[in-house]
Parts: C-alpha cells; sequence; structure tokens
C-alpha cells in the first residue's frame, strides 16, 4: 500500500434516468485545496496513460466507464516509496494521490471518462517525473500510448522531500528548530528572508512555512509602533497569502499576551483581549495567519532556550551571587524552545486539525519569583536570595507597556494530538545542569 493514497467510497444513487453522485466534498480531505479540474476522455478500451508524477495533489475518479488505476510511488522520504498499488476504479470510487506518487490508468470500456482534481496550476518551472508504463501489469494490452510515455525509462530519480521554511531562524525558537528539523527545514535570518517583504521563491519546493520572526520588545513596541506592526501584524498576513496561493502550510508563534490575564485559564476558543501594543499586534498577526486555509496559530508562554531570555539572565544573577527583585504578580508557565519546536513540528508530521494550539511547559503555574528560585536552586544557590516584587513596584516610575497578571494557557488540545509537554520544573532543571 502507498502511504498517504486513499481510495474513497463514493454513494451512486440510481432511478430510470441514470444515476448521481457527490464527487468530492471538503470534509473528506480537509487539507486538499483544489484549483482546477481537468477531463480525460478515452474512446478505446486499453488506452493508456502515465505514469506520471506532478508537484500536485490529484483526485481522480471517472464519470462514464471504467479504468485500471496505477500508480508508483517515487518519492524520496516516503516509507512506501518504489511500491506500485493498482485499483479498478468505477463510478463509485475516487482516489487521493499525494504528490510525488506517479499516476496512470488504463480505460477499460470504450468512451471513458476520468476525471480529475488538482491542488495546483501547470507551470513549465516545475518539477515532472516520467516512469515507464511497463512498471505495471495492465489488465488490456496498452494501446493509443503517447510518444512521451511510451518513451519514459524504467527508473527515476526519487522525489526530494518538500522542505520547510522557517523565518526568524536566528532567535530562540528558530535555533531550536535547527535542531528538531535538522536536513528537512530551510532556515533564514531576519538577513536572508525579510517576512515584511517576502523574496521570491520556488514555493513548489516547500511545504510548510514557520514563522519565528518577530519583534518581541514588549516595551518598546508602545513607542516604535509602526515596525511592530509590521512584523507582528502585517507580515503574516504576506505569508498566509504565499500559503494559500501554493497551498503551503503556516505555522504562527504566538503569545499569550493576546490576554489580559482577568481569568484562571485560558483556551484556544477565548477571545484575545490585550493590554499592550505589543499583545494587539500579536493578536492582529493571529488573524492575518488564519488566511493560510492550512495554519496552525501556537501560542507559547516565557520562551527561553539558546539565547538571550529570562532564564538565563537569572542564571547569570546567581552565578554572580547577585540578588534579584523579581515579580511575583505575573502568573503563568515557561516554555523550553526545544519542547515549542518539538511540539509545532508533531502538528506537522501528524497532520493534526488547523487552527490554534496552546503549548507551554507541563506543571504548576507559578510568579516569576518562583521561576527564578527553580534556576537559583538547579544552580546550588539560595532561594531566598530572590526577593519578590510587584510589577508596579520593579518599574516605578519608568514607562512600560501594561503586562497581563494571569495568563495560564490549557494546553488539553495539543495534548489530545499525541503531544504532551514536560514539566516545566524539570526540562528547567535539564537546560541548567
Amino acid at each position: 500500500m502507498i502511504e498517504g493514497l486513499k481510495i474513497i467510497d463514493l454513494s451512486v444513487h440510481e432511478d430510470q434516468r441514470g444515476w448521481f453522485k457527490e464527487n468530492w466534498r471538503r470534509s473528506w480531505l480537509p487539507g486538499f485545496q483544489p484549483v482546477q479540474q481537468n477531463v480525460s476522455f478515452n474512446a478505446e478500451a486499453g488506452t493508456t496513460r502515465g505514469l506520471h508524477a506532478e508537484p500536485w495533489d490529484k483526485l481522480v475518479s471517472v464519470a462514464t466507464g471504467r479504468v485500471f488505476g496505477a500508480w508508483y510511488d517515487l518519492r524520496e522520504d516516503s516509507p512506501s516509496h518504489g511500491q506500485t498499488q493498482t485499483v479498478e476504479i468505477t463510478p463509485d470510487t475516487a482516489v487521493f494521490i499525494p504528490r510525488g506518487v506517479a499516476n496512470g490508468f488504463q480505460a477499460l470500456e470504450d468512451n471513458t471518462t476520468y476525471l480529475y482534481l488538482v491542488n495546483a496550476h501547470w507551470s513549465p518551472e516545475a518539477r515532472y517525473t516520467n516512469i515507464s508504463y511497463r512498471r505495471i501489469d495492465w489488465p488490456l494490452e496498452p494501446r493509443n500510448l503517447s510518444d512521451k510515455d511510451r518513451e519514459a525509462p524504467l527508473e527515476a530519480p526519487a522525489i526530494p522531500a518538500r522542505k520547510i521554511l522557517v523565518t526568524g531562524a536566528d532567535g530562540q525558537l528558530g535555533r531550536a528548530l535547527r535542531k528538531v528539523l535538522g536536513k528537512r527545514g530551510e532556515f533564514c535570518s531576519r538577513a536572508e528572508f525579510d517576512i515584511t517583504a517576502p523574496p521570491e521563491r520556488d514555493w513548489a519546493q516547500y511545504a510548510a512555512i514557520i514563522n519565528a520572526a518577530a519583534y518581541n520588545d514588549v516595551d518598546g513596541a508602545e513607542n516604535d509602533r509602526a515596525a511592530a506592526w509590521a512584523v507582528n501584524a502585517t507580515a503574516p498576513g504576506r505569508l498566509a497569502q504565499i500559503a494559500q496561493e501554493y497551498d503551503l502550510t503556516l505555522v504562527h508563534a504566538s503569545t499569550d499576551y493576546v490576554f489580559d490575564g482577568t481569568q484562571d485559564c485560558y483556551s484556544e476558543d477565548d477571545q484575545p483581549a490585550p493590554l499592550s501594543f505589543y499583545g494587539a499586534s500579536k493578536a492582529a498577526g493571529e488573524a492575518a495567519a488564519a488566511g493560510a486555509p492550512k495554519h496552525y496559530v501556537v501560542r507559547t508562554q516565557w520562551v527561553y532556550g539558546e539565547g538571550g531570555n529570562f532564564v538565563d539572565t537569572m542564571a547569570d544573577l546567581a552565578r554572580r551571587d547577585v540578588q534579584p527583585q523579581v515579580v511575583h504578580d505575573q502568573v503563568g508557565r515557561i516554555t523550553s524552545a526545544e519542547e515549542l519546536a518539538k511540539g509545532i513540528v508533531h502538528l506537522l508530521d501528524t497532520r493534526s486539525d488547523y487552527g490554534i494550539y496552546h503549548l507551554t511547559g507541563g506543571g504548576d503555574a507559578v510568579g516569576r519569583d518562583e521561576i527564578a528560585m527553580a534556576a537559583f536552586i538547579a544552580l546550588g544557590k539560595d532561594p531566598s536570595d530572590v526577593h519578590p516584587t510587584t510589577t508596579a513596584a520593579y518599574y516605578g516610575e519608568r514607562a512600560h507597556a501594561e503586562r497581563p497578571q494571569r495568563t495560564v494557557l490549557d494546553t488539553s488540545k495539543i495534548e489530545a494530538t499525541g503531544f504532551r509537554p514536560g514539566n516545566w520544573r524539570a526540562n528547567l532543571a535539564v537546560y541548567l545542569a
């Protein structure tokens, strides 16, 4: 059996006039976004076409007659690479064929009409691969072959897996994604890929975009509003347009700061109510990213990893025997950048339902002061060196963005997909070990 190839049983309703059927419904293949329908009329039984691997997915069926459908998996990364599969297609059958699988068929009756929906338009720049029809044991003697099909080789090079483009690849999440994705990813810094003005790409070579780029200066966004809005709100819309046009999956990282902190816990269905301009720009970016039919918006909180972050700052203070004042009235859970990266890749690999997901460290929700204390303990320092204070006292007269006090994110939705975040205390201990 070829991985990802799906045979769909159709209901055909017959009466004295003939028959009627639904040939495609979006709910059958939620990720399939067709843009074109093609019709192949075959006057004689035995007419054989294929095998053709094109850079798009197909849903094939017949309107009249019958065909013998045949497929050969050319995908380099597929567990069924090099395998064939066949099935007879009658009006009560449709078959979904993922891109990279070579498709062919033979008409079993005169006047057979073969239909196929595709999710991309033909392009002269795209890569097309043909492999010989002789790969298949056809039920009838092949006839009416095109010159191209008759001359196609018995062997063809494997079709490489499409890449995952990661923007903001020099940030904490981007660096973690480098480790998790490895060769599957193409990693772009801001200088290499400015999300506010996306450069041209051969988008047929990509399966997904993970947008890890952001304007993260919460206080700075209050004054530098145009820059924050361009990166956090407008740019995700541009990426969503690319994803929609080229049938890509868009993953967009967001934040708990889209909420006002007045609830005990927030689910993905709760309405955003940001307190700061930064939070407003991120909430707008979520809405813009949702313009991609295939999208994941992943909200997270207090991320730490390779690069500057709260945990590293507290660890540095502990090592220098500094006794910091840390706010206790901002409550949540820290999130390992590596775990965030793994959760994002999990959503892509499992093809979980599109939409918003919350992903933070697991365990108890605490103030920032308790996180600092946990860091001190992990480094063998006295946690009483951390002095709790309020946000108001910490900032004093200094201008600052308003921050939500309690933004605990419910992670049960992503857990239902099979990804369970680790306890934040255990993750922190490992990080600082």
